[in-house]
């Protein structure tokens, strides 16, 4: 006899069936007809044999079980504590449905072992998944997938993202082929190089256009991604922790939550979804009724060279311009001259500020502003007195290779983390921060989950000590963005490049995950310090207002006419954060490699923002026409150009949004798109849009 079950949210529908064993899922994808006959819809999904298959097919199931001849990735694999492995027979035992979604019980009676799946519908457009083991005997673990799902069977390619430092958030497109795409962050973070996301379009799918499903992975300590095709044509798709990241043998053991979407109208689908997601439900607000703060961070105004007159006098500037927010960074504590030392010392360093952070902090407070500090806690220098006298809390080896001279502390050791509590509590009850920019700068040197849980134990201390502080997370810029994270912090620093070039394409991938207003943008230096690039304060600015804005650089070196630019842009980012910080961001086809352009949609539909930043020298002479979507068809909106003024002396021509508003219906705009000036590379249009 086969069960059944089934989730909705009103996007999606996901089905199961179960003939005894682990469930499996039927379908995945649009919502099914409310008497759809699951049974039938199993019963018709049951696949054939063929010559050189076994005499029945093993299921791809929730976890699919090496046991039962299953040929391709087990979901579970699992050894004694002495090592000797395990080959589990799980047996349905029950499946409860309830307010908090469907929580699937199977048990191996033999072997002592109790594996659940819990799936919930959070009825915006988010499936989340779950899967746990317990053990009646200690067990080693080497891998646990969350609950599998089935690869869509009319898709042609797998997109998932990598990157590196300052260069976050790459695209990446693999064919579904024979074979395994496999994944894995083993850095102790999520990662530049494998951040847990991953994207299923349909055939002929785009960013506006077809079925697209799309998961990610809530770990911020490493994790595996398996996308399989297997002989007989059947795909799935695994995410879990790192192999080999439980490092000891124990009796329960779990994965991080999956979340799951699905949408038809392409990637910008479930890229809203997602974005909600964060925005709406993940992101722990100390205050959602406050502004997104501009923000400030000296960084690369001073680096490690702290001084009150110095930093007052940038304070001066910052709040002039329009930041709302200063934030101290490295350089404060121990003897912090260089990065070679006193991580770990969280303690003011006398000889910068003899009389603490406080007369800066009130000058900052009487700027209007108010203040945030930058740590690294979950890291020491070999040069640093926590290390002198604790080096038993370092994590790894003794003879390790440092990253950036540094260690990492153990987090998985309750004692550490007690000790990083009372450090930055107390540093926080002395002084009235606002702001938390918590860095990570090295990557681990082994694969130990018990690093990730301790950090997600310390963030949540620290929060319910001090609940009005926002916290950013950072890592080397991008290293550690995922929905774990995000889940304990209210911002992003999604790389450390501030190149307005480099930022214009990693913002718009990040559209694909991100919401604008967890997602830090800086107006850099006008010579990047990453890229050595030149670029005008104009684009260096509008880049920067397409998500949480701020400024990071020597502000004493602007000259009138930009610091002109940067108040002007900055107000208009004020002016308009309200609705645009709550906006669906919507990426659109532009047909031309050198122009990339977005269309941020407030949340009424009634008003948008489109941005279209031209990075090259464009290959025709004049821009394609800029085709918007999202937009009601029947709706007449009334657009203006933010900026003409930055059109150069070369657009000659009588375009039509150089010379005032332009009025068109949302299916005119959707249909044949609006005419651009020309522009120059490093020239960002801003088209304001509202509905008459």
């Amino acid at each position: 006899m086969i069960r059944t079950w089934r989730l909705d949210d009103g996007r999606q529908t996901l089905a199961l069936a179960s003939d005894g064993g682990v469930p499996w899922i039927v379908h995945w994808g649009a919502p099914l007809a409310p008497g759809e006959d699951l049974a039938e819809l199993a019963r018709a999904g049951a696949g054939d044999l063929s010559g050189g298959m076994l005499d029945a097919l093993p299921p791809l199931s929730l976890c699919p079980e090496a046991r039962l001849s299953f040929q391709g990735q087990p979901g579970l694999d699992i050894a004694e504590a002495e090592g000797r492995a395990l080959l589990p027979l799980l047996r349905l035992e029950d499946a409860a449905e309830g307010p908090e979604g469907l929580a699937i019980t199977c048990r191996d009676p033999g072997l002592g072992l109790t594996w659940r799946a819990r799936i919930a519908a959070d009825g915006h457009g988010i499936l989340v998944l779950r899967a746990e083991l317990e053990s009646r005997l200690p067990i080693r673990l080497r891998w646990l997938a969350a609950p599998v799902v089935p690869g869509p069977q009319l898709a042609g390619e797998i997109i998932d993202l990598a990157g590196r430092w300052t260069r976050e958030l790459e695209i990446v497109r693999t064919p579904w082929s024979p074979g395994m795409r496999a994944r894995e962050a083993r850095t102790g973070r999520s990662g530049h190089e494998h951040p847990p996301f991953a994207f299923f379009p349909g055939l002929g799918a785009s960013d506006t256009t077809g079925e697209v499903h799309a998961l990610a992975y809530g770990w911020s300590g490493g994790h595996r991604m398996v996308a399989e095709e297997l002989a007989d044509g059947r795909r799935q798709i695994q995410f879990g922790n790192a192999t080999g990241g439980e490092t000891v043998p124990g009796t329960r053991f779990a994965t991080a939550p999956l979340y799951a979407a699905f949408s038809t109208e392409g990637l910008n689908g479930v890229a809203v979804v997602f974005q909600r997601l964060v925005r709406d439900r993940l992101a722990p607000w100390p205050d959602r009724a406050r502004p997104r703060p501009v923000h400030y961070n000296c960084w690369e105004a001073v680096y490690f060279d702290h001084d009150l007159d110095s930093l007052a006098t940038i304070a001066d500037r910052a709040a002039a311009l329009g930041a709302e927010r200063f934030v101290l960074d490295d350089g404060w504590f121990g003897r912090r001259d260089d990065d070679t030392s006193s991580l770990g010392d969280w303690q003011v360093d006398r000889r910068k500020w003899p009389q603490g952070l406080t007369p800066l902090i009130e000058h900052v407070h009487r700027r209007g502003m108010a203040f945030g500090l930058w740590v690294e806690p979950e890291m020491v220098n070999p040069d640093s007195e926590l290390n002198r006298a604790h080096p038993d809390w370092a994590l790894g080896p003794a003879d390790q290779t440092l990253g950036r001279f540094q260690l990492v502390l153990d987090l998985g050791k309750p004692e550490v983390r007690d000790h990083l509590f009372g450090v930055l509590s107390a540093l926080l009850a002395e002084y009235p921060i606002d702001y938390l920019k918590w860095d990570h700068n090295r990557l681990l040197p082994v694969v130990d989950a018990a690093q990730a849980r301790g950090l997600y134990d310390l963030l949540d201390r620290l929060r319910a000590a001090h609940p009005a502080v926002e916290i950013e997370s950072c890592a080397s810029g991008g290293g550690r963005i995922d929905f774990g994270i995000l889940a304990r912090t209210c911002r992003i620093w999604l790389s450390d490049s501030n190149d307005a070039i480099e930022r214009l394409r990693m913002q718009h991938e990040a559209a694909l995950i991100l919401p604008a207003a967890v997602t830090g943008s800086h107006v850099g230096p006008r010579t990047s310090h990453s890229s050595g690039r030149t670029l005008p304060m104009a684009f260096r600015a509008w880049v920067a207002a397409q998500r949480h804005m701020g400024f990071e650089m020597d502000l004493r070196e602007l000259t009138e006419d930009e610091a002109a630019t940067l108040a002007r842009v900055t107000a208009w980012w004020k002016q308009n954060r309200g609705w645009m910080m709550r906006a669906d961001i919507l990426r659109l086809p532009t047909g031309d490699p050198s122009l990339t352009a977005e269309l941020h949609r407030a949340e009424d539909g009634r008003r948008f923002v489109a941005f279209a930043g031209r990075s090259a020298s464009s290959p025709q002479i004049l821009p394609r026409p800029l085709r918007l979507t999202g937009l009601d068809p029947a709706a007449r909106y009334e657009m203006r150009l933010a900026n003409p003024e930055d059109a150069p002396p070369q657009s000659r021509g009588p375009v039509a949004l150089k010379a005032g508003p332009v009025t068109l219906t949302g299916s005119a705009l959707m249909a044949a798109g609006l005419t651009l000036p020309v522009a120059w590379p490093a020239t960002m249009w801003v088209i304001e849009g509202r509905t008459l």
